[in-house]
């Protein structure tokens, strides 16, 4: 975790500007733009596009820079409200967005450093129309899965697209688990919700990332579909680690150690060790959203479960809000964990699409549009190798400290950046095709 002075030290007053109530779709926007326009030079809206009834996918981004994606600077995002009826994420993002904005304001230091050295993205409600449907029952009425679908009755935590199945199958001949493309006819196949998370997901370099949902409390953590599915009763539950299994672990502990009891194992009836789970053990799940966050794209996910009451009431949200608070800004602040580093070409133009690969965990990812590249790693020493199309790849051995990231650029003067170095100013280029590196 980076040394984010006054760690520890949230201010314990809760700012005069929190409700703690549940709002509705126009009031959720007018909270997202009351906090735009208290914070507007830190703060941006967007929409990532609508649902199926028009409902517009609000985002807020807290940066020093709204808008622009800096170099070097990690995009991190959260997700709520996936499920319509699961309602307490949807409600402390937007207690997150208004406090984030409040301590900004008070020159918090933790705070202030955090969002001038992380894009931060809110999505508070990825389902505004199941909302609406679990909302006019209210939590005293509410059935355990009114309002949990989308307006045209899809879960939309099993409605992305399967690339769990082709590693699977592929996997037994050497194939990827990482960067899978997509079938050529997804679109049709997806709700316009999901379709429109997928192309966001897809514009943003994200590096760290969790969705919120209810009915538990646990931290949730990649595989969330076994292997053995495809054999046996969906029923049956099987461990199905990622090749990034410790570092997962490590987040989830991150979230349920901060948060007041969900560590503690026991709650709604069920017992999780230290508070956390891996997804495919506690029951195995097909066309999830958190497993294509890893499958497809750089991004490293996690799906939190806050709370017994999918709906609780607004009498406890406040409590809810002081349990979680800590929380979600130390799991923020785990996007700074690993190594980090710009891949440029002779001209010092960055090069896009290289592949940042980690001897021992077979799970690559690429730099981003910019040449930018993160990648999240716990403490410990790595042989890394950058490759990228016309140049000979490089290898280089870093450690990487508890604090914030290693740097790997040309810009510093050390033995950590070498590779990086010869591959920024094109001193190994390869003249024709049998000499590029591996691709």
């Amino acid at each position: 975790v980076p040394d984010y002075p006054g760690r520890t030290l949230l201010l314990l007053e809760v700012a005069a500007a929190l409700s703690f109530l549940h709002h509705r779709y126009e009031e959720m926007v007018q909270a997202l733009f009351r906090v735009q326009s208290q914070c507007p030079y830190v703060t941006r809206i967007y929409s990532i596009g609508r649902s199926v009834e028009g409902r517009h996918l609000y985002v807020l981004e807290f940066s020093d820079y709204p808008g622009i994606h800096e170099p070097l600077e990690p995009e991190f995002k959260y997700v709520g409200n996936m499920h319509g009826n699961e309602v307490l994420g949807r409600e402390l993002l937007l207690q997150l967005s208004e406090f984030l904005c409040e301590e900004y304001r008070r020159s918090n230091e933790r705070i202030t450093r955090l969002i001038h050295d992380t894009r931060i993205h809110i999505m508070p409600s990825m389902n505004p129309d199941g909302y609406e449907v679990a909302a006019k029952q209210g939590p005293d009425s509410n059935g355990y899965l009114t309002g949990r679908n989308n307006a045209n009755g899809v879960d939309l935590n099993r409605n992305f697209p399967d690339l769990n199945t082709f590693m699977y199958y592929s996997g037994e001949i050497s194939g990827p688990n990482h960067h899978i493309p997509l079938p050529d006819n997804w679109k049709s196949q997806v709700e316009p919700e999901t379709l429109a998370v997928i192309q966001w997901i897809s514009s943003y370099n994200f590096v760290l990332s969790a969705n919120l949902h209810g009915g538990a409390v646990v931290a949730n953590y990649p595989y969330d579909k076994s292997q053995d599915q495809r054999f046996r009763s969906h029923r049956r539950t099987v461990n199905t680690p990622t090749p990034d299994d410790k570092l997962f672990q490590k987040l989830a502990k991150t979230y349920s150690y901060a948060h007041s009891w969900m560590h503690r194992g026991w709650n709604c009836g069920d017992y999780f060790a230290d508070g956390i789970t891996n997804g495919a053990s506690w029951y195995s799940l097909s066309k999830g959203m958190q497993d294509f966050n890893y499958l497809y794209t750089n991004c490293f996910e996690i799906t939190l479960e806050l709370s017994c009451n999918k709906f609780p009431p607004e009498e406890d949200l406040e409590r809810q809000w002081m349990a979680n608070r800590e929380a979600l800004v130390a799991f923020i602040e785990e996007v700074h964990q690993g190594i980090k580093g710009m891949v440029s070409d002779e001209n010092n133009n960055g090069i896009a699409g290289a592949v940042i690969s980690v001897q021992g965990i077979s799970h690559d990812i690429t730099s981003g549009d910019m040449g930018d590249y993160f990648r999240l790693l716990l403490p410990g020493t790595y042989t890394v190798t950058a490759s990228a199309e016309g140049y000979q790849p490089q290898t280089v051995t870093t450690t990487v400290g508890p604090a914030a990231p290693s740097l790997v650029s040309q810009v510093e003067r050390n033995a950590h950046c070498q590779w990086l170095q010869a591959l920024c100013f094109g001193r190994h280029r390869a003249p024709h095709s049998s000499q590029r590196g591996a691709e």
